[in-house]
């Protein structure tokens, strides 16, 4: 891969740059300015080849335009928050919204559209840091965040932390797309994916959390065997009609850094176990990708092609005491870690789970995790 470069400019004049870290025949990756995004994901598959498993986009220009998040750092607060609105210290909280009435991913110019600066950058790591002030998107308290990507072999760690000087809320997250077939091959209906979760979490027709959680038994949304998802996104269940596919929180199983998905291909033989330290993991099947936005082969992403595994506190979750707490309060940090581990083997074992596809196909709706 080529060093440090300029990936593209800003509107203001700004370079946006391109900073690669790994080598074959481990994990490649490289990671953008903008948004502390990851563009690319180069791995070796169990056929041997070895392809980019991430969706991108071609330029500063169409990574500006889309609304998709492809790869960015989510921030300050990731999924949806009801109204915008949320008690804090003793007042409400009002934000910045664009999704149906709701904040989603830090409102409508979140840390996945903003420069980030470079701290270090060596061959196997770089470090970003953006500083959100007070006021930003309405969220109250300045905010010091740093995402630092590590590749180790065929494991890439994403650690974030985040600071503050007044009481606030965060929750990061990543949002990239996988696809291990390759980018720009097609859609993840063949692909496999296993959840380590028993419960996950309905949602209205915004996006909100409608009570508790639920039990995945007798549903779609069990995936806690291997589970072929184009059925399971094609499903009669009047969650997976409304959101087109699966847009919802997993609660992970056990706390502290554990596994918490794997996701495979049996195409190209290649598998990644997604690793987190978050009670939730926040599944999105690509529903509204929808033509509009030029990957970075060239074509353009169209419905289900990539899926996002999202590490992340439940949604909603200022709202509800009963949920881990998102408050972060002054000479506290907030930390989060995410690792993918690749492999050729078969970690999914046996015990494939195959839903049958029904006929037809569920009307849109706007907005997407």
């Amino acid at each position: 891969m080529t060093r440090n470069h300029v990936f593209g400019r800003l509107p203001d004049g700004r370079d946006v740059h391109l900073l690669p870290i790994g080598a074959a025949p481990g994990v490649e990756v490289e990671v953008l300015t903008l948004g502390a995004t990851v563009h690319r994901m180069v791995v070796t598959g169990g056929d041997g080849e070895r392809r980019n498993v991430v969706l991108g986009h071609p330029d500063v220009e169409e990574r500006l335009a889309s609304g998709d998040y492809v790869g960015g750092t989510i921030g300050r607060y990731a999924n949806r928050i009801a109204a915008g609105r949320f008690p804090l210290a003793g007042r409400e909280v009002e934000v910045r919204t664009h999704d149906r009435g709701n904040s989603l991913h830090g409102g409508p110019d979140g840390f996945d559209a903003r420069l980030w600066d470079v701290v270090s950058h060596t061959a196997d790591e770089v470090v970003l840091r953006l500083v959100s002030p007070d006021g930003d998107q309405g969220f109250p308290g300045a905010v010091t965040a740093t995402a630092r990507y590590v590749v180790d072999g065929d494991t890439v760690r994403v650690t974030m932390e985040a600071t503050t000087d007044a009481t606030t809320v965060v929750n990061l997250t990543n949002h990239a797309y996988l696809n291990l077939d390759g980018e720009g091959a097609g859609t993840i209906d063949g692909h496999l994916l296993a959840v380590e979760a028993d419960e996950y979490t309905p949602v209205d027709a915004t996006g909100i959390p409608l009570g508790g959680h639920a039990t995945v038994a007798g549903t779609p949304f069990d995936l806690r065997e291997p589970t072929v998802l184009g059925p399971a996104l094609r499903a009669e269940h009047p969650q997976v009609v409304a959101a087109r596919g699966i847009d919802h929180d997993y609660v992970v199983r056990g706390t502290g850094l554990r596994r918490a998905a794997v996701l495979s291909s049996p195409v190209t033989r290649t598998s990644v176990e997604v690793w987190s330290d978050q009670p939730g993991l926040q599944v999105y099947t690509g529903n509204f990708l929808d033509g509009t936005r030029r990957s970075t082969s060239g074509a353009r992403y169209r419905q289900g092609d990539g899926i996002a595994l999202e590490p992340q506190l439940f949604p909603d979750s200022p709202n509800r005491p009963e949920w881990p707490s998102p408050v972060l309060e002054p000479g506290e940090t907030y930390r989060s870690t995410l690792e993918w581990r690749f492999s050729t083997e078969p970690v999914l074992g046996l015990g494939v789970r195959r839903l049958r596809s029904p006929a037809g196909t569920p009307a849109p709706r706007p907005g997407h995790g």
